[in-house]
């Protein structure tokens, strides 16, 4: 072998490396397109699970990697010289330059919430294999693609909100529906998320009394840090983490206490109280107190219970019992109605791309960036980390034979009130499931029963405890389950939190046009009536989902859906229109298409909803059907009695999705206008950008 000088060894090395890398990424790809062959073309029984998560992490990998890099080099041109909002205008409280690894674990926090969580546990009743290759596909090119876009735009112009950005982007009348359409689009969102907490809750005293410990804990955190051992980070961990394990057994104690137990014996009413209470002291409480400690621990939480879950499922290799496809992808399944496209894409929401991480991104997180190029980190990969959260629910709801699955999130007014005809129901689809099991199935997991838990969560937490349990601790099953219980409440509550003070922000922003102190973000009777109004607001549609005989997943969730997924097309546009006046027009396309698809999507999605004639899917058909119903004197007496609330609110949410179609379809019109304008000369391209300011940070 010659010899080799120094610079000829280094770059021999550097070819070396190089070779080296590019070999890992080949076998990556291969990987990961091994398990999506194996995924798609499986037609057995069952299918290990272990095929999602390498197809999961391997896609993860390669859009990180490859297009993240891309759009970073090429389309934002990230800038680490480039001083960001938190450098300049440093006040150290709303603006501060914060270590990347700290603002990835609040963006994620921050995002992380029911929707990936809920909306695969739903989506399954279509099979495993639609919701797993939207996930994938979905959140590499639309919904990771979003959030770091939307964070890029914001740091770039001085930490704006989305408002803030409609309204230097697009023209009045596309800001002023902007504004007003995501006032209304939190709203929604804030309802479904309490809703699944109250359903998880719901006369199981166990869950109960573990998700209201959680509450005092983030408090005495709080406390801890801030007045006790300020900065002793790692010491506040340690204890919160440990108050949460314990408050699970603790609700165990409780649950087999005769008198103790009926305290927490609460109905889905009484709870839902419980949660709009709660909502509104969240809101008006300092972030130090409740906000920042249940942020911070939830996303310790979040991460080790997400993480522990994909190692379980590797060495327990658990086989997915659902089909790749069944039935009711013709549109009729039991927990929503709605054929395959477009209600796939509308009930995985959060999962793939959604609306509310565009809030976050141009809210709290551009204010904590500390270097331009930690955008790409936070942006894309935090929502990519929600996707495999998304992967991990899914597996959960699938690994559960199919019978028990329907059996637990089919609500009682479609299959039953009573045991042996439900089951009877459910097995007659093709999906076999007696009384006996289901009723050993709930004894092993601490209930009274398991049927008719709608709302995803009491599911997801079976599919869990069975992960968990097999895994790490067989006849731990009601444990593991009521963990998983605490787990999803932690991760609901925590956007809740967060989202409740978003909109009182937002409330405040609308309320300032009408009287100038209103707006003023720090004064309390502002405060105080916002946040009322905020909390009224999604707390009706919570009441609306509680006394629902179906479920109310059935009825909020697809405008759950359609409302998340519009206000990422409203975020998306602004994000075009930014592209196409600051000398980014080439590169439009890259918003632009994840833009056109929700477009259509939600589209379609409304139009049926709300010109449909089945009762199960139109909102307005729903409401005649109830109405005739109840004119003939076919309702039980029951039922009669809340029939006049219930057909009202279904006239409501038909005429909110025609409200929120029009919001997107003015923004995106008034988004092309102004492109046109610039493309033909009428209005020359305009930057917004804040001038470059070099950094002085090390």
């Amino acid at each position: 072998m010659p010899h080799l000088s120094g610079v000829g060894r280094s770059d021999y090395r550097d070819a070396m490396g190089k070779l080296i890398r590019a070999a890992a990424w080949v076998l990556i790809a291969i990987a990961g397109a091994a398990a999506f062959g194996g995924i798609a073309l499986h037609r057995g029984e069952s299918i290990n699970a272990l095929w999602f998560v390498v197809a999961a992490v391997c896609t993860y990998l390669i859009g990180y990697r490859f297009y993240s890099g891309w759009i970073a080099a090429r389309v934002c041109r990230l800038d680490a010289t480039r001083a960001t909002p938190a450098e300049r205008l440093d006040n150290g409280r709303d603006f501060m330059p914060t270590h990347r690894s700290i603002v990835f674990g609040h963006h994620f926090a921050a995002i992380a919430g029911a929707g990936p969580l809920i909306g695969p546990t739903l989506a399954a009743q279509f099979g495993y294999l639609p919701g797993t290759l939207w996930l994938l596909a979905g959140a590499v090119l639309a919904g990771c693609v979003q959030d770091m876009l939307v964070l890029f735009c914001s740091t770039r112009r001085d930490g704006r909100s989305l408002a803030h950005l409609a309204r230097d982007e697009l023209g009045p009348l596309g800001a002023t529906a902007a504004m007003v359409g995501t006032l209304f689009i939190m709203i929604i969102l804030m309802a479904v998320l309490a809703l699944v907490v109250v359903k998880a809750m719901a006369h199981s005293p166990w869950s109960t009394a573990t998700v209201f410990a959680t509450i005092p804990i983030a408090i005495v955190i709080g406390i801890y840090l801030r007045m006790v051992r300020p900065g002793r980070v790692l010491e506040a961990t340690i204890i919160g983490v440990a108050l949460l394990l314990a408050s699970v057994a603790a609700g165990g104690w409780v649950d087999s206490h005769p008198t103790i137990r009926a305290w927490f014996d609460l109905d889905a009413v009484a709870l839902a109280w419980f949660v709009i209470v709660y909502g509104f002291v969240a809101a008006i409480l300092p972030v130090w107190l409740l906000l920042a400690p249940r942020d911070y621990l939830s996303t310790f939480i979040k991460l080790g219970v997400v993480f522990l879950l994909a190692i379980a499922i590797c060495i327990l290799q658990p086989d997915v019992r659902m089909p790749a496809l069944t039935q009711f992808i013709d549109g009729t399944g039991p927990i929503f109605r709605g054929e395959l496209f477009p209600f796939l894409f509308i009930t995985l929401a959060c999962g793939a791309i959604s609306g509310f991480h565009a809030l976050v991104a141009s809210g709290t997180t551009p204010k904590l960036i500390a270097r331009e190029t930690d955008v790409r980190m936070v942006g894309y990969g935090s929502m990519a980390l929600e996707s495999f959260v998304a992967i991990m629910a899914l597996i959960a709801a699938c690994v559960l034979d199919p019978g028990v699955y329907f059996a637990i999130n089919t609500a009682a007014g479609v299959v039953g009130s009573d045991p042996v005809t439900a089951t009877a129901t459910i097995t007659s689809w093709g999906f076999p499931v007696d009384p006996a099991q289901m009723e050993a199935l709930a004894a092993s997991m601490g209930e009274a029963t398991l049927y008719g838990r709608t709302g995803g969560a009491p599911s997801l937490a079976v599919g869990m405890a069975h992960i968990f349990g097999s895994a790490f601790g067989d006849g731990l099953f009601a444990v593991w389950y009521h963990f998983a219980i605490m787990f999803e409440a932690v991760f609901i509550l925590t956007v809740l939190d967060a989202g409740t003070r978003v909109g009182r922000f937002i409330m405040q922003d609308a309320l300032g046009n009408l009287w100038a102190p209103l707006g003023r973000t720090s004064w309390y009777p502002s405060v105080w009536i916002a946040s009322i109004l905020v909390c009224a607001g999604w707390g009706y549609f919570l009441y609306i989902g509680v006394i629902d005989p179906n479920g109310g997943i059935n009825i909020l969730w697809p405008l759950f859906g359609m409302a998340n997924q519009m206000l990422a097309a409203i975020a998306l546009a602004v994000v075009t229109a930014i592209f196409a006046k600051s000398g980014r027009l080439r590169y439009a396309w890259v918003p632009g298409v994840p833009l056109a698809w929700l477009v259509t999507v939600t589209t379609v999605a409304a139009w049926q909803k709300i010109f449909s004639d089945d009762a199960r899917l139109g909102f307005f058909a729903a409401a005649s059907d109830l109405a005739d119903k109840l004119a003939a004197g076919l309702l039980t007496p029951e039922r009669a009695a809340v029939a006049p609330q219930l057909i009202f609110n279904q006239q409501l949410d038909g005429w909110l999705t025609v409200f929120f179609l029009i919001v997107v379809w003015t923004i995106v019109i008034d988004m092309l206008r102004g492109c046109w304008n610039h493309l033909s000369g009428r209005r020359p391209a305009t930057d917004t950008e804040s001038p470059y300011v070099a950094t002085q940070l090390a």
